[in-house]
């Protein structure tokens, strides 16, 4: 039997208990499927920082190399707000992206037949929406060089951030998001500003070289990303995998995910390069932040870290059968009407952080 280890680490706020719910279903699994996930629990964050004045120890660090899959609460909160840049609690998660390499992020935007009420749109707009939105995470404005604040002319000052991309930084993203619709629709629509920008028409001439050297099946369009923005909430489902670098991709994965009107069921997966031994570095999250506002009290949704850790199960772990039956778990908890404070509509059961997570696991098969 193949032994997994996952590294858990709950970090602020509403974290612990989101991801404690995920714990319950790793030891169900152990004991009901015969699995043998090796689980560690780490601090991170402002967590660590309390404890051990920096964001994430170098031992943490050196345990998520090691790992199978890495799962994440959440990081940061008021208490923190004061430190200078550098040692804020995102730092540590941060870190892990860039030194873990994890340059494709992973944002599905569904919306849940049974919350198709929770959205601002029609529900004939977004009923059964189901996007993959893949974003380059390591390049880009967010990273480039020069970057800063400096004197400028007459008493002014200028800021300066530099968007440049290499053939290989696209080549690698486009494959994450032409693989991932080999599992779908086969379809992929790109994102960028070709009309405007020269990265952009980089990015639009080498996604099409990809697609045409290596993946002649799929169905490519191209779209300028301000017109994605407004499609995406004319017509949602037209879309299938969204392709966008790391500027477009923030924006439309957030834009899509309050289409469905839930961003508390909302996972995501970060990923990496496979290794010589064929294992994918990764990080799995939920969408939503630490909600200090509600820590503590046993009121916080954990299905969106719940189905992170069954896009790990399906991307890292390689146990496709066990995320399908998670996700079924979860629709079936949802028709039974069965709801969290966020979430809570008239006619529905308010049920508790762990009262979510135990429905969920006994739903399991």
């Amino acid at each position: 039997m193949k032994n997994r280890k996952i590294l858990l680490l709950p970090g602020d706020g509403v974290g612990p208990e989101v991801v404690g719910e995920v714990k319950k279903i790793i030891d169900w699994l152990n004991s009901n499927k015969s699995l043998d996930f090796k689980v560690e629990e780490e601090l991170i964050g402002g967590a660590s920082i309390d404890k051990n004045k920096t964001p994430i120890t170098d031992e943490v660090f050196y345990k998520s190399l090691e790992c199978d899959a890495v799962i994440l609460g959440a990081c940061g909160g008021p208490k923190w707000d004061n430190l200078e840049f550098s040692k804020k609690p995102e730092r540590a998660l941060l870190k892990l992206r860039k030194e873990l390499k994890l340059f494709a992020n992973l944002r599905p935007a569904i919306c849940f037949k049974q919350l198709v009420d929770a959205s601002t749109l029609k529900p004939e707009i977004v009923s059964g929406l189901d996007i993959m939105i893949v974003r380059e995470l390591t390049g880009g404005i967010y990273f480039g060089e020069p970057r800063g604040i400096e004197p400028y002319k007459n008493n002014q000052r200028k800021g300066i951030n530099t968007h440049t991309y290499t053939t290989s930084e696209i080549h690698r993203i486009a494959k994450v998001a032409f693989d991932l619709a080999l599992k779908r629709k086969k379809k992929v629509t790109s994102c960028e500003k070709s009309n405007v920008m020269e990265a952009g028409v980089l990015w639009r001439e080498e996604v099409q070289n990809i697609k045409d050297k290596e993946y002649g099946n799929i169905n490519l369009e191209h779209m300028l990303a301000d017109n994605a923005a407004m499609q995406l909430l004319r017509n949602p489902k037209q879309f299938d995998v969204i392709l966008a670098d790391n500027l477009f991709g923030d924006m439309l994965s957030d834009e899509a995910a309050m289409l469905t009107g839930s961003l508390g069921l909302l996972p995501s997966a970060s990923l990496g390069s496979k290794d010589k031994n064929g294992k994918i570095r990764s990080l799995y999250e939920p969408c939503h932040g630490s909600a200090p506002d509600i820590a503590g009290r046993n009121i916080s949704n954990p299905i969106a870290t719940i189905l992170s850790f069954s896009m790990a199960l399906r991307y890292s772990l390689e146990l496709e059968k066990e995320a399908d039956a998670l996700d079924n778990a979860v629709q079936k908890v949802l028709d039974d009407g069965l709801r969290t404070k966020d979430i809570l509509s008239k006619g529905n059961k308010e049920v508790t952080t762990s009262q979510m997570g135990d429905a969920i696991i006994s739903k399991l098969k």
